[in-house]
């Protein structure tokens, strides 16, 4: 199960392009909290603490228990925007999690055993299809992420998604029942290495260059 990270937030009264300048001006974040049935609430963050939230990963997949002026909300960060110049947090949208509630959330994939793969031993590279699969999910048990064993592949082998121990209650949304998230690939022939049937080609022109040249007409 996702880590529930704390998060302290406050209400902010005004909205709009020149509230949200406003809230900026102070140093802090401007967001928004909504779903669950309730009225959306804007929310300003503290910049420092958002920035070092986001940049340290995972952080759509995380559950947060947001206290607004001393009230619990738990949450999912659902959107973020950054600046393209200063590459530093804008606005975060985040979603109620109300109990028995499912959300679709993308689902980091990782890989292990990549020494017990034949493959990749004999100098075969990993072809990730899929980094991440989308699921639908229990809001309150959001997996971290799902593993894939790459124990006894070989070339041309592959993992579907049907060889992934998914967590209970998660279902991947592709429509694709059995869709492969990885293989492994032979590697490249070599530019250098002869192509079949070089060596005839070789002897062949070894033989036309121990041939006696033929005499120009006239010539003795």
């Amino acid at each position: 199960m996702a880590e529930i990270k704390k998060l302290a937030a406050t209400v902010r009264s005004g909205t709009g392009k020149g509230a949200a300048r406003s809230v900026r001006r102070e140093g802090r974040i401007p967001a928004v909290i909504y779903g669950g049935g309730d009225a959306p609430q804007p929310l300003s963050l503290d910049k420092k603490e958002v920035t070092k939230l986001i940049f340290a990963g995972h952080f759509l997949t995380t559950i947060f228990e947001i206290d607004i002026d001393g009230k619990s909300e738990r949450a999912i960060p659902r959107d973020y925007q950054l600046d393209v110049v200063k590459d530093t947090p804008l606005h975060v949208d985040f979603l109620r999690l109300k109990a028995g509630s499912r959300l679709r959330v993308e689902v980091p994939v990782h890989f292990v055993n990549h020494d017990a793969a034949p493959g990749l031993k004999r100098g075969g590279s990993l072809n990730i299809v899929y980094h991440s699969v989308e699921m639908w999910v229990p809001a309150d048990n959001i997996p971290e992420a799902i593993t894939g064993d790459l124990t006894g592949l070989d070339f041309n082998d592959s993992l579907q998604i049907s060889a992934f121990t998914l967590p209970p209650n998660c279902r991947p949304t592709n429509p694709d029942k059995n869709f492969t998230v990885v293989s492994i690939a032979p590697p490249l022939v070599s530019a250098e290495e002869p192509a079949a049937g070089g060596a005839p080609a070789a002897a062949a022109k070894g033989a036309a260059a121990k041939a006696p040249a033929a005499k120009a007409p006239g010539k003795k």
